[in-house]
């Protein structure tokens, strides 16, 4: 009996220490997810990480204010080292943390729980998700004045079959700036829009003028209040004479000074042919 007793602690030993080599070995060949970060872009949402799996896949949860775990549907076990989180964020203004977690593609020998699991940093879609840059026209409306209509970028969100824009979500939080200068000057000077529609004043007349946009949100923390700039677009301004000519007056009005040269000499050689002639005449006639 006493026999026995001590061969079961034997194999109770040795299963303790087969375990703890396995979970030993679990956790130095499973890759952990690093340089976890969010990258939204008009609240389109990519939970990215690295390095790229080998023989193991990860899977994503996400939570808030503390609530329990939910795993992403089209993150589970893939090998890929990003996950469109997009669809599962809302409400937007909710604070989200995922947690990914590696798993291995074939040995089911082990408990999920011995392997790896990294955190993300909080994230808030609609307080931190990046604007992109905005379309718009300039047109001048008179002198020393120009209109501006600006196009809000499109998000990735549908609703009742409609594509929704920034200002769908943001609503009255979204406000413009526009950044201007004068054609040959350094100093700028910047105005809010609180619509997608207004106008410059104060412009010197017949002047060229660039103008650049970028979605402003002045609720939002100053890392996150100001989208990315537009492309530059400038008014033109006053011509001067050459620029105002077509180019047939212009070939025109040299062919007409080209003929008024030709003139002017044929006639400076005829006078002076005839003043020699009358030179060697009168020579002549003193001889005899």
């Amino acid at each position: 009996m006493c026999c026995n007793m001590a061969s079961l602690k034997q194999i109770l030993y040795l299963g303790v220490c087969m375990s703890a080599w396995m979970i030993t070995v679990a956790d130095e060949h499973a890759p952990k997810a690093e340089n976890v970060r969010w990258v939204s872009l008009d609240f389109k949402t990519l939970l990215m990480w690295t390095p790229t799996p080998s023989n193991y896949t990860f899977t994503v949860q996400y939570s808030w204010d503390d609530s329990d775990w939910m795993k992403s549907p089209n993150c589970i076990q893939i090998s890929e080292t990003e996950c469109d989180l997009s669809n599962e964020l809302e409400p937007l203004r909710r604070t989200f943390v995922a947690d990914i977690q590696t798993e291995p593609v074939h040995n089911t020998d082990f408990e999920l729980d011995e392997f790896p699991h990294t955190n993300s940093p909080p994230f808030t879609p609609y307080g931190q998700s990046e604007i992109s840059a905005a379309e718009f026209t300039v047109e001048v409306a008179e002198e020393g004045r120009v209109s501006v209509t600006i196009e809000d970028p499109l998000t990735s969100f549908h609703k009742y079959g409609k594509q929704l824009t920034i200002r769908d979500i943001l609503k009255n939080d979204l406000q413009y700036k526009i950044s201007y200068y004068k054609s040959g000057n350094t100093g700028k000077r910047d105005i809010i829009f609180k619509s997608n529609r207004g106008e410059v004043s104060g412009l010197d007349p017949g002047q060229s003028y660039c103008f650049m946009v970028a979605a402003f949100i002045p609720s939002r923390s100053k890392l996150y209040q100001q989208g990315a700039w537009s492309i530059q677009q400038c008014t033109p301004g006053q011509k001067n004479v050459l620029q105002e000519l077509s180019l047939g007056a212009l070939v025109g009005g040299l062919f007409l000074l080209a003929i008024v040269l030709i003139v002017i000499i044929t006639v400076t050689v005829l006078c002076c042919r005839r003043r020699n002639r009358t030179s060697r005449m009168s020579q002549s006639s003193t001889v005899i």
